[in-house]
């Protein structure tokens, strides 16, 4: 009954800690393609040929449904794999929907024309993959009208996280909301748009100021995926174990993962 969680290293395990609290009789399976990140740099093809060989990996873990935890991937390869690649027997989600049904106080399944909603500045912080993507915007414009978003890739900011460097990944925040309020001084929310960023919503907090609302999406995607499978339980897949994965090196990205979880995280060679 395992279900997989993809992302490109570290910033997943923000969704499964939220995942395993929401449904703790599941076990999780988690990909963390750690030699390849950060995917935030990488063409749209490299992304796609990543993701597909790592969701390839959590099926053969006995995974049926795959949720790619990374913005990046959800943006850059989700679509394309959903139309051309996933088998009939499987499922791959992203993390883009469950955010933008918050944002716009929509449903799941509501497939009513776009409506105006109460935000109209919204700024959205993202890897410059997903800032060129404009996949959130496409996202966005089927559900709600007359939203001005305004992206800022924040590049820098998943490396620092990989490598443990707070203070640098702090100070990063603080320089790339700077320029974000230069092109939109006053934006009603904040959409942390890559699932490494919660780990600095502090940061991102503090350098925005207590007026405007932080999106981040663990709890959002958790609540999504329990709503997912409770109408779908037959996309639980035949897997029984949950599993940590790297295509980094095992014993430090166990050191980087329990650090950040603050609990004991063992992994294992993909």
């Amino acid at each position: 009954m395992a279900v997989g969680l993809f992302d490109s290293g570290l910033g997943g395990l923000t969704v499964l800690d939220a995942v395993e609290k929401r449904l703790p009789e599941v076990p999780f399976v988690y990909y963390g393609d750690n030699l390849h990140a950060p995917y935030g740099v990488r063409d749209a093809d490299d992304i796609y040929e990543l993701t597909k060989r790592g969701v390839e990996r959590l099926w053969q873990s006995g995974c049926d449904l795959v949720i790619l935890a990374c913005n990046t991937a959800s943006a850059a390869a989700l679509r394309r794999m959903q139309e051309a690649w996933v088998p009939r027997d499987k499922r791959v989600l992203g993390v883009f929907v469950p955010l933008i049904e918050a944002l716009t106080e929509r449903q799941w399944g509501d497939n009513s024309p776009p409506r105006e909603v109460a935000l109209k500045h919204v700024a959205l912080f993202a890897t410059p993959a997903t800032v060129a993507s404009r996949a959130f915007q496409r996202e966005l414009a089927f559900r709600a009208i007359g939203v001005d978003v305004e992206a800022q890739a924040c590049g820098g900011v998943v490396d620092a996280i990989e490598e443990g460097d707070q203070i640098l990944a702090e100070a990063l925040v603080r320089s790339h909301v700077e320029a974000l309020q230069r092109k939109m001084p006053r934006p009603q929310a904040a959409v942390l748009g890559c699932t490494h960023y919660p780990l600095l919503e502090p940061a991102f907090q503090a350098a925005l100021g207590p007026e405007v609302q932080v999106y981040s999406q663990a709890n959002l995607v958790a609540a999504s995926l329990a709503d997912y499978l409770q109408r779908h339980p037959g996309m639980v897949g035949p897997g029984r174990e949950r599993a940590f994965l790297t295509t980094g090196d095992p014993a430090r990205i166990s050191s980087r993962a329990t650090a950040f979880m603050r609990r004991e995280m063992v992994f294992q060679p993909a």
